[in-house]
């Protein structure tokens, strides 16, 4: 596959595939306050990279986004992951995918990478955290430091909340994905604002977790915001109202939704979501019935 990698001043923002295809819902299943006829003023552009007209299928990606700054490499989101254990949810389970190889394919081994940064700890977010080696899941990026919401973990560490740990798929998620990392000490817990370098800050970001967090780029050239699944398809740009089936907190991920969205109309910045199809990235524009997604197609 091409690689795509977007500039803005002296960051490239490059997207590492993992899959891409249509969605495990329908349209009417994945947003709780579904309304076709507002999908159908769409279907120009829409069709065919976000949503597939004759299998009624909305297009799903999953995908990291590799960082490079002058002075960092950073990893926002390590996707499913192979060899993970997913039977409740078959698109997740046993993948064997050339994700490694398509970072290597962009210039960086997981030795080169300072952090990976998750934006919630959901099973598709947080895969390649680790891999198997020798029968154990060890961290897949020994020189990061990982960067967890304090908020994440306190709420999906089964020693740490037995109650939230009580739905198994999120429990096995953690324990080879988050816990490997814990135990080997590279885990950096973040609360409220937290500041990587002078153009890269952690915010809060709540609603489709309690403790979901999305990460501002901003440079003298421009900016960009990486939402993780606070926005999950480019519908939400023209409906922030609507939440996805997965959103925990259904009001405050409304507020957080349109507050980003918001920011990036306001100050021009560009929005990095996770699963967004082909070209994956939108800048945010206001019209007279709120906003709009104008694609914004990778430098090369």
């Amino acid at each position: 596959m091409t690689q795509q990698t977007w500039r803005i001043g002296r960051t490239t923002i490059t997207r590492i595939e993992e899959q891409l295809g249509p969605a495990s819902f329908p349209p009417d299943q994945y947003f709780s306050e579904f309304d076709r006829s507002l999908l159908e003023r769409h279907l120009d552009w829409l069709a065919p990279h976000h949503y597939r007209p004759d299998e009624d299928a909305l297009v799903t990606s999953v995908h990291s986004w590799l960082i490079r700054t002058p002075r960092h490499t950073l990893l926002v989101d390590s996707c499913s992951g192979n060899h993970k254990d997913r039977p409740w949810w078959p698109r997740f389970h046993q993948l064997d995918t050339p994700w490694l190889q398509r970072l290597a394919a962009a210039g960086v081994a997981p030795q080169d990478v300072d952090y990976v940064l998750c934006t919630h700890l959901h099973a598709d977010h947080i895969g390649w955290n680790t891999q198997l080696q020798d029968g154990r899941w060890v961290p897949t990026f020994p020189r990061a430091r990982y960067l967890f919401s304090r908020l994440e973990v306190d709420h999906w560490d089964p020693r740490r909340n037995v109650a939230g740990a009580d739905d198994p798929a999120r429990r096995i998620a953690f324990i080879d994905s988050v816990q490997p990392v814990l135990d080997a000490g590279l885990a950096l817990e973040v609360e409220g604002s937290h500041a990587i370098d002078e153009s890269l800050r952690i915010e809060p970001a709540p609603g489709h977790t309690a403790g979901h967090v999305a990460l501002h780029l901003n440079d003298a050239a421009g900016g960009g915001v990486f939402c993780g699944d606070a926005v999950h398809h480019p519908l939400q740009v023209c409906a922030p109202h609507w939440n996805s089936r997965f959103c925990e907190q259904p009001e405050v991920a409304r507020a957080t939704r349109w507050r980003l969205l918001s920011g990036c109309a306001e100050h021009g910045h560009w929005l990095f979501p996770t699963h967004f199809g082909a070209p994956h990235v939108v800048a945010v524009e206001r019209d007279s019935q709120g906003f709009r997604p104008r694609f914004v197609e990778a430098h090369r």
